[in-house]
């Protein structure tokens, strides 16, 4: 039996809500098309700007954790000392 895909908002592939990471993510089509796509519809004369609000507001957020914490659900403790 195949686990049945939902609609979220993405984490891992989130700039600002994640909603269009999601829907790139639910596809199966690439994160950066699937945003130039949605800026060239927006510019023209598209009202994406309330289709985005709309969706982060509908689409739930994914129920995965980020990766700012540990399988166990501890947070990771990031410090600047850990980018080098």
């Amino acid at each position: 039996m195949t686990k049945k895909k939902n609609l979220t908002r993405s984490h891992k592939n989130r700039i600002l809500g994640g909603v269009l990471g999601g829907v790139a993510e639910y596809f199966g089509w690439n994160v950066t098309i699937t945003r130039l796509i949605y800026v060239l519809i927006t510019l023209a004369a598209f009202p994406g700007i309330i289709f985005y609000i709309l969706a982060w507001i509908i689409i739930p957020d994914d129920p995965r954790q980020s990766t700012s914490y540990y399988g166990d659900g501890r947070r990771k403790d990031i410090t600047p000392d850990d980018f080098n």
